[in-house]
Protein backbone atom coordinates (compact mmCIF):
# COMPACT_ATOMS: atom_id res chain seq x y z
CA UNK A 1 0.00 0.00 0.00
CA UNK A 2 1.43 3.53 -0.84
CA UNK A 3 2.49 5.95 1.96
CA UNK A 4 0.03 8.93 -0.14
CA UNK A 5 -3.14 6.03 0.26
CA UNK A 6 -1.97 5.42 3.74
CA UNK A 7 -1.73 9.33 4.46
CA UNK A 8 -5.21 9.73 3.23
CA UNK A 9 -6.78 6.87 5.39
CA UNK A 10 -6.02 8.34 8.45
CA UNK A 11 -7.30 12.24 7.40
CA UNK A 12 -10.29 10.84 6.17
CA UNK A 13 -11.08 8.56 9.84
CA UNK A 14 -12.36 5.43 10.24
CA UNK A 15 -15.18 3.92 8.19
CA UNK A 16 -16.39 1.11 6.68
CA UNK A 17 -13.02 -0.23 5.21
CA UNK A 18 -10.32 1.15 7.93
CA UNK A 19 -9.80 0.35 11.54
CA UNK A 20 -7.66 2.62 13.77
CA UNK A 21 -5.29 0.45 16.25
CA UNK A 22 -3.21 2.14 18.63
CA UNK A 23 -1.37 -0.67 19.01
CA UNK A 24 -1.38 -4.74 18.18
CA UNK A 25 -3.86 -6.71 20.52
CA UNK A 26 -4.64 -10.25 20.04
CA UNK A 27 -8.94 -8.91 19.78
CA UNK A 28 -7.73 -7.56 16.09
CA UNK A 29 -9.13 -11.12 14.75
CA UNK A 30 -12.17 -9.53 15.69
CA UNK A 31 -11.61 -7.11 13.25
CA UNK A 32 -9.87 -9.01 10.87
CA UNK A 33 -13.38 -11.50 10.93
CA UNK A 34 -15.88 -7.76 10.57
CA UNK A 35 -13.95 -6.92 7.04
CA UNK A 36 -13.89 -10.27 5.44
CA UNK A 37 -17.35 -10.47 6.50
CA UNK A 38 -18.10 -7.24 5.08
CA UNK A 39 -15.85 -5.13 2.20
CA UNK A 40 -12.80 -6.24 3.21
CA UNK A 41 -10.14 -3.50 4.78
CA UNK A 42 -7.47 -2.46 5.95
CA UNK A 43 -6.17 -2.43 10.01
CA UNK A 44 -3.85 0.49 10.72
CA UNK A 45 -1.54 -0.10 13.61
CA UNK A 46 0.50 2.64 15.78
CA UNK A 47 -2.54 5.23 14.67
CA UNK A 48 -4.71 6.39 17.65
CA UNK A 49 -9.03 6.89 17.26
CA UNK A 50 -8.22 10.65 16.38
CA UNK A 51 -5.83 9.89 13.85
CA UNK A 52 -2.54 10.23 15.50
CA UNK A 53 0.27 8.65 14.74
CA UNK A 54 1.85 6.80 17.58
CA UNK A 55 3.76 4.05 15.35
CA UNK A 56 4.09 0.63 15.34
CA UNK A 57 7.17 -1.35 14.16
CA UNK A 58 6.41 -4.16 12.49
CA UNK A 59 8.87 -6.71 13.35
CA UNK A 60 8.90 -10.55 12.55
CA UNK A 61 7.31 -11.52 15.51
CA UNK A 62 4.12 -9.14 15.28
CA UNK A 63 4.14 -10.27 11.56
CA UNK A 64 3.85 -13.93 12.65
CA UNK A 65 1.02 -12.76 15.14
CA UNK A 66 -0.95 -11.45 12.71
CA UNK A 67 -0.73 -14.31 10.53
CA UNK A 68 -1.62 -16.77 12.75
CA UNK A 69 -4.38 -15.00 14.25
CA UNK A 70 -5.65 -14.87 10.60
CA UNK A 71 -5.20 -18.50 9.83
CA UNK A 72 -7.12 -19.40 13.28
CA UNK A 73 -9.92 -17.71 11.79
CA UNK A 74 -12.94 -20.01 10.35
CA UNK A 75 -12.44 -20.28 7.38
CA UNK A 76 -8.97 -19.34 7.07
CA UNK A 77 -8.33 -15.67 6.42
CA UNK A 78 -4.86 -14.53 4.21
CA UNK A 79 -4.02 -11.25 5.04
CA UNK A 80 -1.62 -9.13 3.68
CA UNK A 81 1.07 -7.16 6.09
CA UNK A 82 2.99 -4.08 5.47
CA UNK A 83 4.90 -1.12 7.02
CA UNK A 84 4.49 2.27 5.29
CA UNK A 85 6.16 4.79 7.80
CA UNK A 86 5.67 4.21 11.41
CA UNK A 87 2.28 2.72 10.34
CA UNK A 88 1.93 -1.10 10.11
CA UNK A 89 -0.68 -2.07 7.97
CA UNK A 90 -2.56 -5.87 7.80
CA UNK A 91 -5.23 -5.88 4.76
CA UNK A 92 -8.08 -7.89 4.70
CA UNK A 93 -9.61 -8.69 1.35
CA UNK A 94 -13.59 -9.29 1.32
CA UNK A 95 -14.42 -13.42 1.75
CA UNK A 96 -15.68 -15.60 -0.24
CA UNK A 97 -16.55 -17.99 1.80
CA UNK A 98 -19.49 -16.10 4.49
CA UNK A 99 -20.10 -16.03 7.09
CA UNK A 100 -16.16 -15.64 8.93
CA UNK A 101 -15.44 -16.45 12.51
CA UNK A 102 -12.82 -16.02 15.28
CA UNK A 103 -12.57 -17.48 18.92
CA UNK A 104 -14.72 -14.90 20.23
CA UNK A 105 -17.85 -15.25 17.67
CA UNK A 106 -18.66 -13.79 14.20
CA UNK A 107 -18.56 -10.44 13.59
CA UNK A 108 -19.00 -7.95 11.24
CA UNK A 109 -18.79 -4.37 10.08
CA UNK A 110 -21.10 -1.61 10.46
CA UNK A 111 -19.74 1.59 8.83
CA UNK A 112 -17.09 2.35 11.33
CA UNK A 113 -17.18 0.12 14.27
CA UNK A 114 -16.61 -4.04 14.78
CA UNK A 115 -19.64 -5.59 15.97
CA UNK A 116 -20.51 -8.82 17.51
CA UNK A 117 -23.33 -10.94 14.93
CA UNK A 118 -26.55 -11.75 16.61
CA UNK A 119 -27.98 -15.21 15.74
CA UNK A 120 -30.55 -13.81 13.42
CA UNK A 121 -27.71 -11.64 11.75
CA UNK A 122 -25.71 -14.83 11.23
CA UNK A 123 -28.55 -16.56 9.28
CA UNK A 124 -29.13 -13.92 7.39
CA UNK A 125 -25.58 -13.31 6.26
CA UNK A 126 -25.80 -17.22 5.25
CA UNK A 127 -28.91 -16.73 2.78
CA UNK A 128 -27.96 -13.70 1.28
CA UNK A 129 -26.18 -14.71 -1.56
CA UNK A 130 -25.23 -12.01 -3.83
CA UNK A 131 -22.52 -12.44 -5.33
CA UNK A 132 -21.90 -8.47 -6.85
CA UNK A 133 -24.17 -6.67 -5.58
CA UNK A 134 -25.46 -3.62 -7.49
CA UNK A 135 -23.60 -0.80 -5.85
CA UNK A 136 -20.48 -2.80 -6.45
CA UNK A 137 -21.21 -3.39 -10.22
CA UNK A 138 -20.28 -0.90 -13.05
CA UNK A 139 -22.55 0.39 -15.65
CA UNK A 140 -20.58 0.30 -19.11
CA UNK A 141 -19.38 3.28 -20.86
CA UNK A 142 -19.04 4.99 -17.86
CA UNK A 143 -15.23 6.54 -17.46
CA UNK A 144 -13.70 9.05 -15.01
CA UNK A 145 -14.34 11.68 -17.16
CA UNK A 146 -17.91 11.12 -16.13
CA UNK A 147 -16.99 12.35 -12.51
CA UNK A 148 -17.78 15.95 -11.54
CA UNK A 149 -14.81 17.06 -9.27
CA UNK A 150 -16.83 19.69 -7.64
CA UNK A 151 -18.73 17.31 -6.17
CA UNK A 152 -15.65 15.24 -5.14
CA UNK A 153 -14.77 18.41 -2.98
CA UNK A 154 -18.31 19.12 -2.05
CA UNK A 155 -18.08 15.44 -0.70
CA UNK A 156 -15.03 15.81 0.98
CA UNK A 157 -15.74 19.35 2.36
CA UNK A 158 -18.89 18.24 4.05
CA UNK A 159 -17.07 15.04 5.13
CA UNK A 160 -14.23 16.78 6.83
CA UNK A 161 -11.45 15.70 4.61
CA UNK A 162 -8.43 17.61 3.85
CA UNK A 163 -7.61 16.50 0.34
CA UNK A 164 -5.00 18.92 -0.02
CA UNK A 165 -3.67 17.92 -3.48
CA UNK A 166 -5.07 14.05 -3.57
CA UNK A 167 -6.46 13.92 -6.89
CA UNK A 168 -10.58 12.94 -7.18
CA UNK A 169 -9.88 9.70 -8.19
CA UNK A 170 -7.28 8.57 -6.07
CA UNK A 171 -10.07 9.97 -3.46
CA UNK A 172 -12.27 7.84 -4.90
CA UNK A 173 -10.18 4.43 -5.12
CA UNK A 174 -9.15 5.36 -0.91
CA UNK A 175 -13.38 5.22 -0.71
CA UNK A 176 -13.35 1.48 -2.62
CA UNK A 177 -15.70 3.29 -5.21
CA UNK A 178 -13.36 2.79 -7.62
CA UNK A 179 -10.33 1.11 -9.05
CA UNK A 180 -7.90 2.14 -11.04
CA UNK A 181 -9.63 1.41 -14.06
CA UNK A 182 -14.13 2.23 -13.39
CA UNK A 183 -15.72 3.67 -11.14
CA UNK A 184 -18.30 1.23 -9.16
CA UNK A 185 -22.20 2.36 -9.20
CA UNK A 186 -21.86 3.77 -5.70
CA UNK A 187 -19.09 5.96 -6.73
CA UNK A 188 -21.19 7.06 -10.05
CA UNK A 189 -24.68 7.63 -7.68
CA UNK A 190 -22.36 9.93 -5.73
CA UNK A 191 -19.92 11.68 -7.82
CA UNK A 192 -20.86 11.84 -11.78
CA UNK A 193 -21.59 14.49 -13.21
CA UNK A 194 -25.24 13.11 -14.44
CA UNK A 195 -26.33 9.99 -12.43
CA UNK A 196 -29.18 9.45 -14.17
CA UNK A 197 -27.65 9.47 -17.67
CA UNK A 198 -26.12 5.89 -16.77
CA UNK A 199 -28.41 4.79 -13.72
CA UNK A 200 -31.76 5.52 -14.85
CA UNK A 201 -33.50 5.04 -11.42
CA UNK A 202 -31.69 6.91 -9.74
CA UNK A 203 -34.10 9.91 -8.89
CA UNK A 204 -35.93 10.99 -6.00
CA UNK A 205 -39.70 12.34 -6.64
CA UNK A 206 -41.49 14.80 -4.20
CA UNK A 207 -44.91 15.67 -4.26
CA UNK A 208 -47.11 17.65 -2.13
CA UNK A 209 -50.75 16.41 -2.33
CA UNK A 210 -54.22 18.56 -1.46
CA UNK A 211 -56.20 16.83 0.84
CA UNK A 212 -55.79 12.97 1.61
CA UNK A 213 -55.49 11.27 -1.31
CA UNK A 214 -53.44 10.93 -4.26
CA UNK A 215 -55.71 13.21 -6.42
CA UNK A 216 -54.82 16.97 -6.26
CA UNK A 217 -51.33 17.45 -6.57
CA UNK A 218 -50.00 21.05 -5.93
CA UNK A 219 -46.61 21.40 -5.97
CA UNK A 220 -43.84 18.61 -7.40
CA UNK A 221 -40.25 17.89 -7.87
CA UNK A 222 -38.14 15.63 -9.55
CA UNK A 223 -34.80 15.14 -8.52
CA UNK A 224 -32.25 13.33 -10.98
CA UNK A 225 -28.88 14.12 -9.61
CA UNK A 226 -26.46 12.47 -6.69
CA UNK A 227 -27.65 10.96 -3.55
CA UNK A 228 -26.27 14.13 -2.05
CA UNK A 229 -28.29 16.58 -3.95
CA UNK A 230 -31.38 14.14 -3.64
CA UNK A 231 -31.32 13.89 0.36
CA UNK A 232 -30.70 18.05 0.68
CA UNK A 233 -33.72 18.39 -1.96
CA UNK A 234 -35.79 16.37 -0.18
CA UNK A 235 -34.95 17.72 3.30
CA UNK A 236 -35.97 21.75 1.80
CA UNK A 237 -38.86 20.25 0.36
CA UNK A 238 -40.37 19.04 3.34
CA UNK A 239 -39.42 22.23 5.57
CA UNK A 240 -41.31 24.29 2.97
CA UNK A 241 -44.73 22.26 3.14
CA UNK A 242 -44.84 21.09 6.89
CA UNK A 243 -46.16 23.90 9.31
CA UNK A 244 -43.84 25.21 11.99
CA UNK A 245 -44.25 27.02 15.47
CA UNK A 246 -41.90 29.42 17.48
CA UNK A 247 -41.33 29.60 21.03
CA UNK A 248 -39.07 32.33 22.54
CA UNK A 249 -36.79 30.70 25.06
CA UNK A 250 -34.92 33.46 27.31
CA UNK A 251 -33.62 35.73 24.46
CA UNK A 252 -33.66 33.33 21.50
CA UNK A 253 -36.03 31.69 19.17
CA UNK A 254 -36.76 28.53 18.20
CA UNK A 255 -38.75 26.79 15.59
CA UNK A 256 -40.48 23.64 16.28
CA UNK A 257 -41.64 21.26 13.38
CA UNK A 258 -45.16 19.51 13.36
CA UNK A 259 -42.98 16.07 12.66
CA UNK A 260 -39.32 16.30 14.61
CA UNK A 261 -37.57 16.64 12.06
CA UNK A 262 -34.75 13.97 13.93
CA UNK A 263 -37.37 11.58 12.25
CA UNK A 264 -38.08 12.88 9.26
CA UNK A 265 -33.87 12.97 8.38
CA UNK A 266 -33.59 9.74 9.52
CA UNK A 267 -36.56 8.28 7.46
CA UNK A 268 -34.91 10.04 4.30
CA UNK A 269 -31.38 8.91 4.29
CA UNK A 270 -32.29 5.38 5.30
CA UNK A 271 -35.05 5.20 1.94
CA UNK A 272 -31.59 6.70 0.06
CA UNK A 273 -29.33 4.20 1.63
CA UNK A 274 -31.36 0.91 1.93
CA UNK A 275 -33.55 1.19 -1.40
CA UNK A 276 -33.02 -1.61 -3.98
CA UNK A 277 -31.25 0.38 -7.23
CA UNK A 278 -31.59 -3.10 -8.90
CA UNK A 279 -34.81 -2.25 -9.80
CA UNK A 280 -34.80 -0.38 -12.74
CA UNK A 281 -38.45 1.92 -13.67
CA UNK A 282 -38.73 2.64 -9.56
CA UNK A 283 -37.64 5.64 -7.46
CA UNK A 284 -37.65 6.58 -3.83
CA UNK A 285 -41.19 8.69 -3.10
CA UNK A 286 -41.52 11.61 -0.63
CA UNK A 287 -45.20 12.50 -0.27
CA UNK A 288 -47.09 15.08 1.69
CA UNK A 289 -50.84 14.66 2.76
CA UNK A 290 -52.81 16.94 4.59
CA UNK A 291 -52.86 14.78 7.56
CA UNK A 292 -49.15 12.59 6.74
CA UNK A 293 -45.76 11.95 5.36
CA UNK A 294 -44.85 8.82 3.00
CA UNK A 295 -41.13 8.06 2.70
CA UNK A 296 -41.38 5.16 -0.16
CA UNK A 297 -38.48 3.35 -1.30
CA UNK A 298 -37.83 0.41 -3.78
CA UNK A 299 -37.17 -2.97 -2.13
CA UNK A 300 -38.37 -4.35 0.99
CA UNK A 301 -36.13 -5.93 3.94
CA UNK A 302 -32.94 -8.09 3.18
CA UNK A 303 -34.35 -11.65 2.93
CA UNK A 304 -34.35 -13.19 6.63
CA UNK A 305 -35.35 -9.99 8.03
CA UNK A 306 -38.79 -9.93 9.42
CA UNK A 307 -41.08 -6.81 10.58
CA UNK A 308 -40.65 -7.83 13.97
CA UNK A 309 -36.95 -6.88 13.91
CA UNK A 310 -37.49 -3.50 12.87
CA UNK A 311 -35.95 -1.31 15.72
CA UNK A 312 -34.44 -4.35 17.43
CA UNK A 313 -31.28 -3.70 16.92
CA UNK A 314 -30.36 -5.93 14.05
CA UNK A 315 -29.18 -3.77 11.36
CA UNK A 316 -28.64 -5.14 8.04
CA UNK A 317 -27.39 -2.75 5.11
CA UNK A 318 -28.30 -3.68 1.64
CA UNK A 319 -25.68 -0.76 0.38
CA UNK A 320 -23.03 -0.94 2.46
CA UNK A 321 -20.77 1.54 0.69
CA UNK A 322 -23.54 3.76 0.22
CA UNK A 323 -24.34 3.27 3.65
CA UNK A 324 -20.75 4.18 4.81
CA UNK A 325 -20.45 7.39 2.22
CA UNK A 326 -23.92 8.77 4.35
CA UNK A 327 -22.08 8.05 7.21
CA UNK A 328 -19.03 9.87 6.55
CA UNK A 329 -21.67 12.71 5.70
CA UNK A 330 -22.75 12.34 9.40
CA UNK A 331 -26.35 12.11 7.90
CA UNK A 332 -26.96 8.61 9.80
CA UNK A 333 -25.54 7.51 13.15
CA UNK A 334 -23.12 4.50 12.96
CA UNK A 335 -24.90 2.23 15.69
CA UNK A 336 -27.65 1.71 13.55
CA UNK A 337 -30.29 2.61 15.60
CA UNK A 338 -32.19 4.76 13.50
CA UNK A 339 -35.39 3.38 13.59
CA UNK A 340 -35.48 3.52 17.99
CA UNK A 341 -34.62 7.32 17.55
CA UNK A 342 -37.68 7.75 15.35
CA UNK A 343 -39.82 5.89 17.52
CA UNK A 344 -38.55 8.17 20.86
CA UNK A 345 -38.57 11.67 18.68
CA UNK A 346 -42.19 11.14 17.67
CA UNK A 347 -42.81 10.01 21.47
CA UNK A 348 -41.65 12.59 23.36
CA UNK A 349 -43.72 15.22 20.68
CA UNK A 350 -46.44 13.82 21.58
CA UNK A 351 -47.19 11.85 18.27
CA UNK A 352 -48.14 8.77 17.04
CA UNK A 353 -45.41 5.98 16.14
CA UNK A 354 -44.52 5.73 12.83
CA UNK A 355 -45.97 2.94 10.34
CA UNK A 356 -44.51 0.78 8.50
CA UNK A 357 -45.56 -1.15 5.39
CA UNK A 358 -43.58 -3.80 3.68
CA UNK A 359 -44.69 -5.13 0.21
CA UNK A 360 -41.72 -5.04 -2.27
CA UNK A 361 -41.19 -1.86 -1.43
CA UNK A 362 -40.72 -0.27 2.27
CA UNK A 363 -43.04 2.69 2.93
CA UNK A 364 -42.43 4.96 6.65
CA UNK A 365 -45.36 6.82 7.38
CA UNK A 366 -45.64 9.86 9.71
CA UNK A 367 -48.77 11.04 11.20
CA UNK A 368 -48.80 14.59 10.88
CA UNK A 369 -50.22 16.75 13.85
CA UNK A 370 -53.63 19.07 13.47
CA UNK A 371 -52.60 21.21 16.11
CA UNK A 372 -49.74 22.75 14.40
CA UNK A 373 -52.03 23.20 11.19
CA UNK A 374 -54.07 26.12 10.08
CA UNK A 375 -56.30 23.51 9.33
CA UNK A 376 -58.10 21.60 11.63
CA UNK A 377 -58.95 17.40 11.47
CA UNK A 378 -62.14 18.20 9.95
CA UNK A 379 -61.21 20.67 7.01
CA UNK A 380 -62.13 23.49 9.63
CA UNK A 381 -59.38 26.73 10.59
CA UNK A 382 -57.63 25.06 13.50
CA UNK A 383 -55.07 26.36 15.79
CA UNK A 384 -51.59 27.72 15.57
CA UNK A 385 -48.87 27.98 18.31
CA UNK A 386 -47.67 31.64 18.28
CA UNK A 387 -44.05 33.28 19.67
CA UNK A 388 -45.04 32.44 23.76
CA UNK A 389 -45.63 28.78 22.84
CA UNK A 390 -49.66 29.24 23.61
CA UNK A 391 -51.91 28.34 21.39
CA UNK A 392 -53.85 30.95 19.90
CA UNK A 393 -57.55 31.47 21.61
CA UNK A 394 -60.51 29.14 19.82
CA UNK A 395 -62.78 32.12 20.03
CA UNK A 396 -60.95 33.92 17.73
CA UNK A 397 -60.40 31.27 15.43
CA UNK A 398 -63.62 30.97 14.98
CA UNK A 399 -64.04 34.49 13.85
CA UNK A 400 -61.99 33.78 10.62
CA UNK A 401 -63.05 32.90 7.25
CA UNK A 402 -61.03 30.80 4.80
CA UNK A 403 -59.46 33.43 2.87
CA UNK A 404 -58.26 34.98 6.19
CA UNK A 405 -56.36 31.36 7.21
CA UNK A 406 -55.19 31.74 3.96
CA UNK A 407 -53.55 35.28 4.26
CA UNK A 408 -52.24 33.99 7.53
CA UNK A 409 -50.26 30.89 6.15
CA UNK A 410 -49.19 33.01 3.06
CA UNK A 411 -47.60 35.26 5.88
CA UNK A 412 -46.17 32.06 8.00
CA UNK A 413 -43.97 31.18 4.72
CA UNK A 414 -43.27 34.71 3.84
CA UNK A 415 -43.16 37.56 5.96
CA UNK A 416 -42.07 40.34 3.37
CA UNK A 417 -44.48 39.93 1.39
CA UNK A 418 -46.65 42.49 -0.38
CA UNK A 419 -50.34 43.43 -0.70
CA UNK A 420 -49.93 42.76 -4.35
CA UNK A 421 -48.35 39.47 -4.18
CA UNK A 422 -51.09 38.14 -1.49
CA UNK A 423 -53.84 38.78 -4.07
CA UNK A 424 -52.10 37.19 -7.12
CA UNK A 425 -51.41 34.20 -4.62
CA UNK A 426 -55.00 34.02 -2.96
CA UNK A 427 -56.45 35.32 -6.68
CA UNK A 428 -58.43 38.06 -4.77
CA UNK A 429 -58.60 41.77 -5.92
CA UNK A 430 -55.66 43.58 -3.50
CA UNK A 431 -58.93 45.63 -1.80
CA UNK A 432 -60.36 41.98 -0.01
CA UNK A 433 -56.45 41.56 0.83
CA UNK A 434 -56.39 44.92 2.34
CA UNK A 435 -59.65 43.93 4.40
CA UNK A 436 -58.84 40.41 5.52
CA UNK A 437 -55.55 41.87 6.76
CA UNK A 438 -57.48 44.67 8.76
CA UNK A 439 -59.43 41.83 10.57
CA UNK A 440 -56.44 39.93 11.22
CA UNK A 441 -54.84 43.05 12.92
CA UNK A 442 -58.06 43.90 14.64
CA UNK A 443 -57.81 40.53 15.57
CA UNK A 444 -54.55 40.71 16.97
CA UNK A 445 -53.23 37.60 14.57
CA UNK A 446 -50.89 39.96 13.10
CA UNK A 447 -48.88 43.18 13.22
CA UNK A 448 -46.74 45.17 10.83
CA UNK A 449 -43.11 45.69 12.19
CA UNK A 450 -41.46 48.55 10.28
CA UNK A 451 -42.09 50.83 7.08
CA UNK A 452 -44.56 49.62 4.45
CA UNK A 453 -41.54 49.53 1.94
CA UNK A 454 -39.03 47.11 3.23
CA UNK A 455 -40.64 45.92 6.21
CA UNK A 456 -42.14 42.73 7.34
CA UNK A 457 -45.66 41.11 9.08
CA UNK A 458 -45.32 39.15 12.19
CA UNK A 459 -47.69 36.33 13.27
CA UNK A 460 -48.63 37.09 16.79
CA UNK A 461 -50.74 34.16 17.57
Amino acid sequence: MRDEQVSLMIREGEGLTVEFKERYSSRIDQDIVAFANARGGAILLGVCDDGTVKGEILTNDLKAKLNDLARNCKPRISVQISQSGKVAIVEVPEGKEKPYSCGDGYFRRLNGTTQKMGHDEIQIMFRENDPMPFEERTVKGFSFKDLSKAKVLAFAKEAGIALGGTEPTVFLRSLNVADEVQVANAGILFFAKAPQKHIRQAQLSLIAFKGTDRVHIYDRLDVRDDLLTQFNQAILFLERHLNIRSEIRRLDRHDIYEIPFEALREAVVNALMHRDYSITGTQVSIDVFDDRVEITNPGGLPKGLGQKALGGGISIRRNELIADLFSRLHKVERAGTGIRRMRKSLAEAGLEAPEFEINGFFRAVFHRSPEFSLKGPKGGVGKVVGKSGQMGGQKKWSELTEKQAAVLEVIRTNPGVSRGRLAQSLSINPSAVQKHMAKLKHLGFIRRVGPDKGGRWEILK
